[in-house]
């Protein structure tokens, strides 16, 4: 399918309707969509649904696509992202058509007379553009993992072991109940968990990263660390998929996907020898960079790291004690630098903390030392908030550090918004 010049141009003439419209819009397309099809509260986060986040994520992706319409490439990592997700979530084809009759629909609805023929027909076309891109990716995708490691769809996985990181992280360890040997994953990717949800009646879905050094060869089992999740006031389900893993005991049975993202560290890549790597985290988004710092000091291929963290308090900090062995057994490769918040009067200066009482601060770093400035191949890999994410990236651009050389990671649902 393709879109005619007319067409494009009437899309690029609806964005500012889309900025002025556009959460109503996609308000209106779940409502409409889920009670309608009430089978797809098995797919969408009904949390998301409930605090608006899946709305606004969904607002911004159109009017990202209306506004680059001419210029998909510009978009290339957003749809990488949510094709990564979706092939997480095992998200079919044949719902691309359902998505897409609700939307239009939204639009009239909103729009009312607004909605002339001619936008309606345009943006019929330019969703079916949009879903022929994501089909055939996400299509690849689904392939890949079916031809290289025979495993497509949900997998039952038993918790074999929890093991408590922080007051509020634990660590599940997680074997297929097939037996069969996992393949091995890109470190900094995530797998999707899916369990019934008894408090709304459907299975719900969650991607959490996996935090362990991938293995050659393949693996028994899987490592997430899971933060139980406090969730935000009034929404009625604080931390609803986190709070039930926390309450398994060992031996529950979890549904898995295979693993997925497209933030990660190949540490295979020889080319990258000596090319510096500092990894920016705060609480639990040390998960992903834990398992980078670790494949990184596993691989052939040396390259200096640097690993900074920012923590509530040393109860709350996951990995402090495997971060500081990891150091030890490496000074010459690794380094680590810890913010916390709060200090208890059991922390020692210099060795469960280098920076307290304030939150993270980079300008409090050596630049050459620390954060490698000096080095312009240096590839930075933050993860966090989102505000957390963004704030840091415009410290290190402030620094002189190209953008393209700053990774951010987002556990929530939608992207990562510009400055």
């Amino acid at each position: 399918m393709t879109l005619t010049d007319a067409q494009i141009s009437i899309v690029k003439s609806t964005a500012p309707v889309l900025k002025q419209h556009g959460e109503a819009i996609t308000t209106v397309f779940y409502h409409n969509l889920i009670t309608e099809n009430p089978s797809l509260k098995n797919i969408f986060s009904i949390t998301s649904q409930s605090t608006g986040a899946q709305p606004r994520a969904l607002a911004h992706a159109v009017l990202a696509y209306a506004t680059y319409i001419d210029n998909l490439a510009a978009l290339s990592h957003a749809v990488a992202r949510i094709a990564h997700k979706h092939v997480s979530l095992q998200v079919e084809p044949a719902q691309y058509a359902i998505v897409g009759q609700y939307l239009i629909q939204a639009i009239g609805q909103v729009l009312g007379d607004a909605a002339t023929p001619d936008i309606v027909d345009a943006w019929t076309a330019a969703y079916g553009v949009l879903a022929d891109v994501f089909i055939g990716t996400e299509g690849k995708m689904y392939e890949e993992n079916e031809k290289k490691d025979h495993w497509r769809g949900w997998r039952k996985f038993r918790i074999a072991r929890k093991v408590e990181e922080s007051q509020n992280i634990s660590s599940f360890y997680l074997k297929p109940v097939d037996g069969i040997t996992l393949p091995r994953y890109l470190p900094g990717q995530y797998v999707s968990v899916q369990v019934l949800a008894p408090q709304v009646g459907y299975l719900q879905s969650r991607q959490y990263s996996l935090s362990e050094a991938p293995k050659e060869g393949g693996m028994e089992e899987y490592r997430i660390s899971v933060k139980r999740e406090e969730g935000e006031a009034g929404n009625g389900m604080p931390g609803l998929i986190s709070n039930l893993l926390h309450g398994m005991q060992e031996g529950a049975e979890v549904e898995v996907s295979h693993p997925q993202g497209e933030f990660y560290v190949d540490p295979a890549d020889a080319s990258k020898e000596g090319v510096p790597v500092v990894l920016i985290s705060v609480g639990v988004g040390a998960t992903p960079l834990m398992a980078i710092l670790k494949s990184l000091v596993q691989a052939p291929a040396k390259r200096p790291v640097s690993w900074i963290h920012a923590s509530r308090s040393s109860s709350a900090q996951p990995f402090g004690e495997e971060v500081r062995r990891i150091v030890k057994e490496n000074p010459e490769q690794v380094s680590a630098h810890v913010f916390l918040k709060t200090v208890a009067g059991t922390d020692q200066a210099g060795v469960h903390y280098d920076f307290a009482d304030t939150r993270m601060d980079l300008t409090k770093l050596d630049g050459e030392r620390d954060l490698h400035l000096a080095d312009k191949r240096t590839e930075y890999y933050i993860c966090g908030p989102e505000t957390f994410m963004v704030e840091i990236r415009k410290v290190l651009v402030g620094l002189g550090v190209e953008r393209s050389k700053v990774h951010l990671e987002l556990f929530a649902t939608g992207d990562v918004a510009d400055e």
